[in-house]
């Protein structure tokens, strides 16, 4: 096996933009508001771009090597995250996720829970993460009147800011923003307002899954330096872990044979070097590291999001052994 890169997937949507084009040349014509850069979902699957399986589906590749790309922890009857850059020239929809019990009854697919690492914040850029001690009497009555922006917890941002978004938090990418989401595999989102743009909402299904009481913040991580590298622990939870390495010179690591992992490059060039093969990464590039890969160093100056699912008791073990560490 080797480090896979996939062909990106790009949807078109009346909040998106052309902003990709600062770190990409491949866009369609159209306001590119999504690329999904790896996914394995019936809305859209990812394609190998490089190497011996180049054009072969993610799904497919699944099929034909199972646990030696996905790992031995890891159902091979659904993948379980999806990565995606969002470009919002608009402010997206105010919605809410489901959790999976939910989903799963209403649409027959997982909840989604997912994280914000912003890679690109122009004037005025800016998220909604949660309201502000809004009680559901006064949520109710925002979604007959469309009066919400008293209510909603809208943040200023900038650039390497991350934000995790429990499903059930009312939420809304703001406009002026390039985002790196990592998220359960669900394309399902309940829409509350939409800002008069003619789309369908799913006020009752929102309703039924929103958590007031959820408040969105900041994620301050916990950084740790070692020679050529740095890696700051975001998030961990039973569906994903995220984390930022900012490479100076290179780091050395080896894979998990229980699970894959994915690096999406937010800043800066490097290459992969596994096996004999290297491979090149730059700025919004994501690439999969499946779990019989071995050893693989990275080189470069370079910053990249790691995202797993994680076996959360050897996460925390790793985390707590760094704070007695530090």
């Amino acid at each position: 096996m080797y480090p896979l890169k996939f062909e990106n997937i790009y949807f078109d949507k009346i909040w998106g933009g052309r902003d990709l084009e600062l770190f990409r040349s491949n866009l369609p014509e159209g306001d590119i508001g999504e690329s999904w850069d790896v996914a394995c979902h019936p809305h859209g699957t990812s394609v190998v771009a490089n190497g011996e399986y180049k054009g072969m589906k993610l799904d497919e590749l699944i099929k034909k090597v199972g646990s030696e790309i996905i790992g031995t922890s890891i159902s091979k009857e659904w993948f379980p995250l999806l990565v995606k850059l969002i470009n919002a020239k608009d402010k997206l929809s105010v919605q809410v996720h489901p959790d999976d019990r939910y989903g799963m009854q209403a649409e027959g697919e997982m909840g989604k829970t997912e994280a914000w690492y912003v890679v690109e914040a122009f004037e005025g850029a800016n998220l909604v993460v949660g309201t502000k001690d809004c009680t559901r009497e006064q949520f109710k009555k925002a979604i007959e009147t469309g009066e919400f922006d008293e209510l909603m917890n809208q943040i200023p941002v900038q650039k390497g800011d991350v934000y995790f978004v429990k499903s059930g938090l009312v939420h809304a990418i703001g406009e002026g923003v390039i985002i790196a989401e990592i998220q359960q595999n669900s394309d399902t989102t309940y829409r509350v307002y939409d800002y008069n743009r003619g789309r369908e909402l799913h006020i009752d299904k929102a309703l039924d899954v929103v958590n007031l009481s959820l408040r969105g913040e900041k994620s301050r991580g916990l950084l740790v330096q070692r020679n050529g590298f740095s890696k700051t622990y975001y998030c961990l939870c039973e569906h994903f872990a995220l984390e930022l390495y900012e490479v100076t010179e290179s780091f050395k690591e080896c894979s998990d044979n229980e699970r894959f992992y994915i690096f999406t490059v937010v800043e800066g060039a490097g290459e992969i070097i596994s096996n004999g093969n290297k491979e090149s990464i730059r700025k919004g590039d994501s690439i999969l590291i499946p779990a019989s890969l071995g050893e693989y160093e990275i080189k470069g100056v370079v910053k990249l999001l790691k995202s797993f699912v994680p076996n959360m008791e050897k996460s925390k073990q790793e985390i707590l052994s760094e704070v007695v560490t530090e």
